[in-house]
């Protein structure tokens, strides 16, 4: 097995240790450690592809399990935002039936024998998305940080975070739907 496909399963086992770290009660500094984990996870998304195509070592394995890794990931972030209070769970299902009717149509479009490459909007989009998600574990880090170092004088009455949040997140679920939009129709043919 290649570097990019080990990185592909590593980003995959970090979903799932990232989503153990925050389900785990009283899990000392539970928001910095998944942090740094999701942190590490999302760096193995950019670094995988890019050794891949950089070196040749594009295969099939990776090219089907790469974005899958991706959505296990990011369903990840975005059930544990909700579960953290960060997100209503109306937009985390808008964005995660985006990413199951991409995925369908990719999946109808190889057995067509064709490969629906992703594109720039689908990237802006995982951006966005990785963004978000960062944005509110630094959040909760922060809290984290500041209850223990400093609980007597830290303001208890700050508990979400600001406005930056709440346009990350309908940043990432706008990019989300326009970009689902683009795929559906460059590609209605497949669903004919």
């Amino acid at each position: 097995m290649n570097l990019p496909n080990q990185l592909t399963l590593g980003r995959l086992v970090l979903a799932f240790v990232f989503t153990a770290i925050l389900s785990i009660p009283d899990f000392p500094y539970a928001g910095t450690c998944a942090l740094v984990v999701f942190v590490v996870a999302a760096i193995t998304d950019a670094l995988d592809g890019y050794l891949a195509r950089k070196h040749d070592l594009v295969t099939n394995f990776g090219k089907l399990m790469d974005p899958l890794a991706d959505k296990v990931l990011m369903a990840a972030g975005f059930i544990m935002l909700i579960i953290m209070g960060h997100m209503p769970a109306w937009m985390v299902v808008v964005i995660l039936a985006r990413e199951f009717l991409v995925t369908g149509l990719r999946l109808i479009a190889s057995a067509e024998g064709t490969v629906i490459a992703a594109d720039n909007l689908g990237k802006f989009k995982t951006i966005s998305q990785i963004v978000a998600v960062i944005y509110f574990l630094v959040f909760e880090a922060t809290a984290e940080v500041a209850l223990s170092w400093f609980a007597p004088a830290f303001d208890s009455t700050i508990t979400s975070p600001d406005t930056l949040g709440v346009v990350l997140v309908w940043a990432a679920l706008v990019l989300t739907i326009i970009s689902g939009a683009g795929y559906v129709l460059r590609n209605r043919e497949l669903l004919k």
